[in-house]
């Protein structure tokens, strides 16, 4: 039978989900005292649940706003609480406001901040120091890309459609201390502290998601885990980054510090060669270049599974088109 087949309840899918959360912990060096939760809804779900699992009403929560996700977050969390905007990056977030400027409220049941903004290409280059209070975190786009202190936060939620597997997977790591803060009204599917105490399986998870990042998880083992696979990233986003800033006619205008090595933007100095340039990187078998529709311009993800042959075959023709079009 397909792991779609049988019940989550069986030992063969039992199974099958805890030596995914062992690997999970093995890749990211997960301390004893931080629960796993594999949950549904996406990472957009996370938006409501954060603040209603982690403040009680008429409380605080602090917000780094550095992109179209931060912002996302920031609205959603109003609904549940008061919201203090710790720093704001603002208008074409093209930067990442440094430790000096964020200003955090002081009383705030938990501080916020999106790692890796997928749609400018914004990366933090550190870890915010929040004075003791649980920093969680918005990894949908940069977990598992190279290693991180797990340590250092209270919270950490990740969309599984970028380095994990499937969408519809939603992969949560909290801090025990962080459990049984859940406010009356929240879904009994969604109280972290009644998912951690039944394994994930307070109800039917997304069973072949789950068994698909375990796959993942054991692949990314064999290739070295988050150490190596920081390395490749780290060379990739060089790569393409070298590619572009030696070039007349690609520009990326985020800030040197804040460049992602997940996503990265770049506009074309003669935006009429856009759909041009579209046009043929599709037929050289290079896709899904176009911008986000926010932004325009173009975007080239690169995520774990994208290989360096695949990033040297882009520089390659990004070079070869700016030749013909100069």
């Amino acid at each position: 039978m397909s792991v779609m087949e049988i019940s989550h309840r069986t030992p063969g899918f039992v199974e099958v989900a805890a030596q995914a959360e062992a690997d999970l912990r093995e890749l990211m060096s997960i301390p004893a005292n931080y629960k796993v939760l594999f949950m549904q809804g996406g990472a957009s779900a996370q938006f409501s649940l954060v603040p209603l699992n982690l403040s009680p009403p008429n409380s605080t929560a602090d917000y780094i706003n550095t992109g179209h996700w931060s912002q996302r977050g920031i609205t959603e969390a109003r609904r549940y609480c008061s919201v203090h905007v710790a720093a704001d990056a603002g208008g074409d977030y093209r930067r990442v406001p440094p430790q000096q400027e964020l200003c955090f409220s002081g009383h705030a049941a938990y501080a916020h901040y999106t790692p890796n903004e997928t749609i400018s290409g914004v990366e933090f280059g550190y870890v915010p120091e929040t004075g003791g209070v649980p920093l969680v975190a918005d990894m949908s786009s940069s977990i598992l890309s190279r290693p991180i202190d797990v340590a250092k936060f209270g919270m950490i939620y990740a969309g599984a459609q970028k380095n994990i597997g499937p969408s519809g997977l939603t992969v949560v790591v909290v801090r025990e201390d962080l459990l049984g803060r859940a406010r009356p009204d929240t879904p009994h599917v969604f109280d972290y502290e009644a998912i951690a105490d039944n394994q994930s399986m307070l109800n039917t998870p997304p069973t072949f998601a789950w068994y698909m990042a375990g796959l993942v998880f054991k692949w990314l083992k064999a290739a070295g885990g988050v150490t190596e696979m920081g390395k490749r990233n780290q060379a990739k986003a060089a790569m393409l980054y070298g590619c572009i800033d030696a070039s007349g006619l690609y520009r990326n205008s985020v800030a040197n510090d804040a460049r992602s090595w997940m996503n990265v933007t770049f506009t074309l100095s003669k935006p009429a060669l856009d759909s041009e340039f579209l046009a043929a990187a599709a037929a050289a078998g290079l896709k899904g270049l176009k911008g986000h529709r926010l932004v325009g311009g173009m975007r080239a993800s690169i995520y774990n599974a994208m290989p360096i042959e695949g990033v040297e075959k882009l520089c390659s023709f990004m070079q070869d088109f700016e030749r013909r079009h100069r």
